[in-house]
């Protein structure tokens, strides 16, 4: 069972007490590893032995771990963060109903949920501490050293969003953003299969001019760079049309690395046309028109 599923299953029997013990272990984890217990027992405002009983219950429902060494201390893990983000979209109207897992993968947990007007939508926890950490600081240049991978995931959802907010204002082919709250974030909903996925794709030609044209307009309205594209994270809906996904390592044009990611996330684009559906697109030509100098040539 996932973070989330427990998160998601838990959430229910929470009591108000048991959230504020979870507040004040996250805040004080700016400082401590393991926040001691002590010191959760005077910033929740309760005694010893309800300190004890609510600790317990977290151990028990599997939203915090504890560390017996020179001193008793306690810190969340994933399912403990998941449950005071969906506590966050609950609180604000956001989120009223979890349903299936949409995707699970190595840096993240996509889930079909519903909205208080009964709308579907998606809500993804970001999960930097499944890949290495020597992998997280080469892929994500905005990660600080020595930091919780909750809060390296934080950092994702937080930039993920923002890049989200950026392009969908101009157009660009990609889910709504809604809401973020620590390393969660709601989005329109996420239909489709990845192309990498799709073992056939009816009139691949049309597809690729899609994206292409989706990729020049992040570029030249939103002044934006996907920075990791590829078959992966581009979505053909049912209605043949695409959705781009996963934006946290997006960059702006004035990235002294932008032309150089740009260039890559054309030629992984261009790769799996040739490889999968025999077209030849060029690259230079197709990357000439996504930066508004030139032709599309499919």
């Amino acid at each position: 069972m996932s973070a989330a599923e427990i998160a998601v299953q838990i959430f229910r029997n929470l009591e108000d007490e048991d959230v504020r013990v979870l507040h004040v272990i996250e805040a004080a984890m700016s400082k401590h590893e393991f926040v001691p217990k002590e010191m959760i027992a005077k910033f929740a405002k309760s005694n010893q032995e309800e300190t004890d009983f609510r600790l317990d219950r977290l151990i028990k429902f599997q939203l915090i771990r504890r560390m017996r060494g020179a001193y008793v201390g306690y810190t969340l893990n994933y399912a403990g963060y998941d449950c005071l983000a969906i506590n966050a979209f609950v609180k604000t109207e956001v989120l009223e109903a979890f349903g299936k897992p949409l995707g699970v993968g190595k840096e993240a947990d996509v889930y079909d949920a519903l909205n208080p007007k009964q709308e579907r939508i998606a809500i993804k926890f970001h999960r930097l501490g499944r890949i290495s950490f020597r992998q997280t600081i080469r892929k994500r240049s905005y990660t600080v050293k020595h930091t919780s991978w909750l809060f390296q995931s934080r950092l994702a959802a937080e930039k993920e969003f923002q890049a989200l907010e950026l392009v969908f204002q101009h157009g660009v082919a990609v889910p709504e953003p809604i809401s973020q709250n620590r390393h969660a974030l709601v989005m329109g909903m996420i239909e489709g299969a990845e192309l990498a996925e799709c073992k056939e794709i009816p009139k691949p030609k049309r597809i690729l001019k899609e994206i292409l044209r989706n990729i020049r307009k992040a570029y030249l309205k939103a002044r934006v760079i996907h920075a990791d594209l590829s078959e992966y994270n581009i979505i053909l809906k049912c209605d043949m049309h695409i959705l781009i996904i996963d934006w946290p390592q997006y960059v702006t044009k004035e990235h002294p690395n932008s032309q150089q990611l740009l260039r890559r996330d054309v030629k992984n684009v261009l790769r799996f046309f040739r490889r999968k559906h025999m077209l030849k697109p060029k690259l230079e030509e197709n990357l000439a028109y996504v930066t508004g100098t030139g032709k599309m040539a499919i």
